[in-house]
């Protein structure tokens, strides 16, 4: 492919190379491999379960440690909330006033998520805002009929020249509505940290966000900041970053030839969630807590879920002096053939590595180098949950390019389906990745890892969208929790399902996590 000087200047002002670029589009021509599942994680098979009696011992731990180490939290926060009102849209697409009732059309379509939606309408969150609204803009309101309300109240909801929810980032969407005021999944990530992810009395963090919004989150953070504070007794250091230019993607037609806008310009795409490993990497911290910005709950559940992440932060810690400890050892003396055992047995059961069937044959200082390295590398503990039909990428076992066998979260479109055999695997799955991590980012000599160095560039995706028209292929970066971890030390938790209360449609805030008691 022939690019001209224009084109080299573009790539160069989205701080990257002609050389990347051309890496891009071999990677989107060839096809990106699937993962190769050997077979589920599950309990006692690389995901562990805390014994009741042990819960109290890893809170302690992490309580302990905690005011000595430097904490952040760690939300993805650039999504917009068009997803979540998809079958509204399609309702005031599909719908005709004049010719059915709108039962009749839930009927007919057997529409269930519009009629749960229609039922619970006085429980939304924002159903007071919109109400105010509809009588602003239609004097007449109360004089419509029943199913003329329902479109109005639906078209306030999300006209652009009314509430325009759909465009609103997840993150500053009104999520609970409480006694005195309504909050935002922004606002309750902020009371979560300072129950969980503080230190001293201080709590950071960061959230990853869409620059146009940048404005808005540190409006609301203004807004709230004062009342916040003086409810958990804790001080907050927030900050924003957005998604690297320089880790868009190229675009390709079909044909595989290069997608270009009616000017001639190149087209640039974001490249996933995967993109954020450069943000992460960028923070600096002993301990890193991740999660995504939609799951929160109303406050009455915040102590149960807190319980949780502490656990899973004792299990880090744990998991990581032990590391440190073995790393040390290494560092000072040569060790006997008996402790290094100790060392192959721990990667296997503690870390759930296999140890090549070579080790043996090697040198002593082979040796050492070997369990330097699969020790040396980032920690992560994810919390994982019992599968009852909610999407999102679950634990495997995953066999990479060199034989090697580890753990991993693969999300669906990583797996080859028209695979007999790996579509079996997949149908197994007991858990899924609920996206609830505690990361230890620093070696055992306290410095900052280079988080870009574990990433498995292979475990990207290739996309297919419509562009004005034209299909077009892209490729997105390997998952933050997926590919971009792909060579950390990884330890699977099994959690309950009340840590995991996702708003991914409208009708999620009428579920009971969402719902607020009359008192509160």
């Amino acid at each position: 492919m022939v690019f001209e000087e224009k084109d080299v200047k573009q790539i160069e002002r989205n701080g990257l190379t002609l050389e990347k670029v051309k890496a891009q589009i071999a990677l989107i021509k060839a096809g990106m491999p699937y993962s190769n599942l050997v077979e589920v994680a599950s309990v006692s098979n690389g995901i562990r379960t805390i014994k009741p009696s042990k819960e109290q011992d890893y809170i302690n731990l992490y309580e302990n440690a905690r005011n000595s180490l430097s904490i952040v939290k760690f939300v993805p926060a650039s999504g917009l909330a068009t997803r979540m009102f998809k079958f509204l849209f399609r309702f005031l697409k599909n719908y005709d006033l004049e010719k059915e009732s709108i039962n009749a059309y839930i009927n007919r379509n057997k529409d269930n998520e519009l009629k749960v939606f229609l039922v619970g309408l006085e429980k939304l969150p924002f159903f007071e805002e919109v109400v105010h609204k509809l009588h602003e803009v239609i004097p007449n309101f109360n004089d419509l009929s029943y199913d003329e309300k329902r479109v109005e109240f639906v078209k306030t909801m999300l006209d652009e020249d009314r509430l325009n929810y759909s465009f609103f980032p997840k993150g500053l969407l009104p999520y609970h509505r409480y006694k005195k005021h309504v909050s935002t999944a922004f606002e309750e990530h902020l009371f979560e940290a300072a129950l969980y992810a503080s230190s001293n009395n201080k709590a950071k963090l960061h959230f990853t966000i869409s620059e146009r919004h940048n404005h808005r989150f540190d409006e609301e953070f203004r807004y709230i900041e004062e009342d916040v504070e003086e409810q958990t007794k804790a001080k907050f250091d927030i900050s924003f970053s957005y998604q690297k230019k320089s880790t868009e993607t190229v675009a390709l037609t079909a044909d595989n030839e290069i997608f270009r806008k009616a000017d001639g310009s190149l087209v640039f795409r974001p490249s996933g969630h995967g993109a954020l490993i450069e943000n992460l990497n960028d923070l600096e911290g002993d301990l890193v807590f991740i999660k995504n910005i939609d799951n929160v709950v109303v406050s009455k559940h915040k102590e149960k879920v807190s319980y949780y992440k502490k656990i899973l932060a004792g299990v880090l810690l744990e998991t990581q002096a032990q590391v440190f400890n073995y790393l040390h050892q290494l560092d000072k003396e040569p060790l006997s053939d008996k402790e290094q055992e100790v060392i192959v047995d721990f990667l296997a059961k503690k870390l759930n590595l296999s140890v090549t069937p070579d080790y043996k044959k090697y040198t002593q200082e082979f040796k050492i180098e070997y369990l330097k390295e699969k020790l040396n590398r980032p920690i992560r503990v994810c919390g994982m949950v019992k599968n009852e039909g909610e999407p999102g990428g679950g634990p495997f076992w995953v066999e990479n390019a060199n034989g090697d066998v580890s753990l991993q979260i693969v999300e669906s479109a990583q797996i080859d389906i028209k695979n007999k055999q790996q579509k079996e695997i997949a149908k197994r799955a007991t858990h899924f990745n609920p996206v609830d991590l505690v990361c230890g980012v620093k070696n055992y000599k306290g410095e900052a890892f280079d988080l870009t160095k574990f990433v498995d560039s292979k475990a990207a995706f290739i996309t297919e969208k419509n562009q004005n028209g034209i299909d077009i292929k892209a490729l997105e970066l390997p998952g933050l929790w997926n590919g971009s971890m792909a060579y950390w030390n990884t330890v699977f938790v099994e959690v309950p399902l009340l840590t995991f209360n996702p708003v991914k449609t409208v009708n999620d805030l009428l579920k009971m996590p969402h719902q607020v008691a009359h008192d509160e």
